[in-house]
């Protein structure tokens, strides 16, 4: 039975405490929460560099494009392994041709990966339609399943979150050149090229093995909204990336005990995921407004 059966919401929080340093095997939803809070952690490390280098719409895009590597992947294996294969090779995809028309053709960001996003995901429903119209893709790769997720979503999370950890580590400086001032990032002898590839893997990498689990919006979500919270309150980059994961932390702490609270004492089985979404938002809401309400009292 599960021990978080009938526990309201500020009641999630002590059961959770006492069951933490208890040696209790994991549960479902303590499973959930683990895994929602490497993906936030990890989205919170590459969420600062992605908006600062104006990538946002590159994240969003790849939910799209993705389609492509998954229904190609699925016609040749079929397995999931493989359709996260194809998955990240289509956004690889995505963004090596997004770099190459702008470096070709000079075409902005927003318009190159809008071009990519367009052509690359009407492929997609092309393949579907014509091969794949009566055959089930395991929408979960693309979709995630939040509220049915099992141990080996926690490896792969915990993997996805020390890959990128220690990617940021080793790498910040270039990092930081690249999403600041490329130019400068070439008089220091950084190749701006290399390194601006390499925040396209790192963020498609993020997106494509955290898709699975918690689906395209939960992702899109807890790479910009916790950093767009932060940077209310903080001008450094360190002390976002130390804040970024935290706030997206806590959305994901709420979320799971507010599901738990809701399905407890309503019989109402809402998505977790979709919660998610709303508590990152309503906490750039209850930030942005605290933030007005302190400059107006300074001002006066």
């Amino acid at each position: 039975m599960n021990p978080y059966s009938g526990v309201g919401f500020f009641e999630f929080f002590g059961l959770l405490l006492q069951r933490l340093f208890s040696g209790e095997p994991m549960v479902s939803d303590e499973v959930q929460l683990a895994v929602l809070c490497c993906s936030a952690v990890a989205c919170g490390l590459v969420g600062p560099f992605v908006v600062l280098k104006k990538m946002s719409l590159f994240a969003n895009a790849l939910s799209h494009t993705t389609l492509l590597g998954v229904a190609c992947a699925f016609l040749l294996a079929g397995t999931t392994g493989m359709l996260l294969l194809g998955a990240l090779i289509s956004a690889l995809l995505t963004a090596a041709i997004t770099e190459l028309l702008g470096r070709v053709f000079r075409l902005s960001a927003d318009a190159s990966i809008g071009l990519v996003f367009s052509a690359l995901f009407a492929l997609g429903i092309v393949v579907v339609t014509v091969w794949l119209r009566n055959a089930h893709l395991g929408v979960e790769a693309v979709l995630g399943h939040a509220d049915a997720l099992q141990r080996s979503d926690l490896t792969l999370a915990l993997s996805l979150l020390g890959f990128n950890g220690v990617f940021v580590l080793v790498f910040h400086r270039q990092l930081t050149l690249v999403a600041f001032d490329e130019n400068l990032g070439r008089t220091l002898g950084f190749s701006a090229v290399v390194w601006r590839v390499a925040l396209f893997f790192l963020t498609a990498l993020t997106c494509i093995t955290a898709f699975r689990s918690v689906g395209v919006l939960v992702v899109l979500a807890l790479l910009i909204g916790p950093y767009l919270t932060a940077r209310l309150f903080c001008q450094r980059l360190g002390q976002l990336l130390l804040w970024t994961p935290v706030l997206g932390v806590t959305a994901c702490l709420i979320a799971v005990a507010a599901s738990r609270s809701v399905l407890s004492t309503t019989g109402v089985p809402l998505s977790t995921a979709g919660i998610l979404s709303v508590v990152i938002g309503l906490q750039f809401a209850v930030a942005a407004t605290v933030k007005s309400l302190s400059t107006r009292r300074t001002i006066c």
